[in-house]
């Protein structure tokens, strides 16, 4: 079989797949990729109890959450910022009215 016939029986691509295993993208290729050329060792016989499953997908979903905390928080004090001035430009011209004799 010919790796186009491979490649079309998959059906994901590798950024779904990592996306459902809560992978980088890099992690995945660097799996397969060892993987190809024999390095990589892995589980071998070793059961996963379904509470060692749950646990790194709960890591995973950690690992996600805080991503998505730290972007939210950069992107709050990004737009605060900008709130901050505009407020800056309405407040000043009242405060000198208030101020002015």
């Amino acid at each position: 079989m010919n790796s186009k016939a491979k490649r079309a029986r998959y059906t994901q691509g590798m950024a779904a797949v990592a996306a459902t295993l809560g992978l980088s993208e890099q992690a995945l290729y660097n799996w397969v990729k060892a993987d190809r050329e024999g390095k990589l060792s892995g589980a071998g016989n070793k059961p996963v109890s379904p509470e060692q499953m749950e646990l790194a997908r709960l890591r995973a979903e950690v690992s996600r959450l805080k991503m998505k905390r730290d972007i939210l928080k950069k992107a709050a004090a990004y737009f605060a910022r900008d709130s901050i001035a505009a407020g800056r430009e309405i407040i000043a011209p009242f405060v000198q009215l208030v101020r002015s004799p």
